[in-house]
């Protein structure tokens, strides 16, 4: 029997009818998706992956509100926040009255414009067991790569939609594999005008000169959940923090870098375009203990 729960939202938008919670649980191993689902045919839709921590989803709220920012840029209905919040807190229950509790899940929440010609929303959520990432939480090896956009993209032109997380996944991808071509773990991208971005699936940490700093998103990346908590990590220990334009110089001249994800948590960065960069083994230990006991 296939471990993975899966809900259908059965109300994706909009408000569902008294006692109907507006969701329902779904045979995984079964066909669930019309091929003629614009997710499928065009990926027009829109996702959130959140790890799920000892029965714990985090930053759910985050989440659900990047989700309906996504769906914005995407001109979808606003997604039902209460639906999608109450189904992942099901799919985490059922899946650990299945399977036991403990251990790193995550859940996958999909929403898309649905059949072509009904007007009508799709949406799903699945649960299931994370990946191990033993090996990345202790050093990447990462390249990186021409975006061939500029920084401010996102205000020039916001039809390209960066910025939204959505299901047009293939570029990134191929970002992946063009880093595995090369002999790296992972992917930072910079814009055609110079400027530092993001990971196909990770936002970047930079420490330098004593100063932890991110990206700033008004350069169509997202926001990362993440993110936000490893500055309040860093913060905690008196180190200042800062969101800022970070040219590809400032990057390769850091003292150190990670990349930060919802599943993965923090990666340290051993590697950049072949140079070695140090890893504080103790710090970044500490950094992902942080990570994995986050409770909302």
């Amino acid at each position: 029997m296939t471990r993975a729960t899966l809900l259908t939202i059965t109300v994706p938008t909009g408000e569902p009818a008294t006692g109907d919670p507006g969701f329902a649980l779904a045979d995984f191993d079964a066909a669930q998706v019309r091929i003629t689902d614009l997710g499928i045919t065009r990926g027009d839709g829109v996702f959130e992956t959140i790890a799920v921590i000892d029965g714990h989803p985090q930053a759910l709220g985050p989440h659900l509100m990047r989700l309906a920012h996504s769906a914005e840029l995407l001109d979808l209905p606003e997604p039902a926040e209460h639906v999608w919040h109450e189904a992942v807190l099901a799919g985490v229950a059922d899946y650990q009255a299945r399977n036991g509790d403990g251990g790193e899940l995550f859940a996958k929440l999909i929403y898309t414009r649905g059949v072509e010609g009904t007007g009508r929303p799709s949406g799903w959520i699945f649960v299931d067991q994370g990946e191990d990432f033993t090996q990345q939480r202790l050093g990447l090896k990462v390249v990186t790569l021409d975006r061939g956009l500029r920084h401010d993209v996102a205000e020039t032109s916001p039809w390209l939609l960066a910025g939204a997380k959505s299901l047009s996944y293939a570029v990134n991808r191929a970002a992946q594999r063009e880093a595995a071509r090369r002999g790296a773990d992972d992917v930072i991208f910079i814009s055609s005008d110079g400027f530092a971005l993001e990971g196909p699936t990770s936002n970047v940490i930079v420490l330098a000169d004593g100063v932890v700093r991110t990206p700033q998103t008004d350069q169509g990346i997202l926001a990362g959940t993440t993110q936000a908590a490893v500055f309040a990590f860093f913060a905690e220990r008196g180190y200042p923090t800062e969101y800022r334009h970070i040219t590809a110089e400032e990057l390769a001249a850091a003292d150190a870098l990670w990349l930060v994800s919802s599943v993965r948590q923090a990666g340290p960065i051993t590697h950049l375009d072949g140079r070695e960069y140090p890893v504080d083994a103790a710090l970044t230990a500490d950094l992902n203990r942080y990570l994995l006991s986050r409770t909302h």
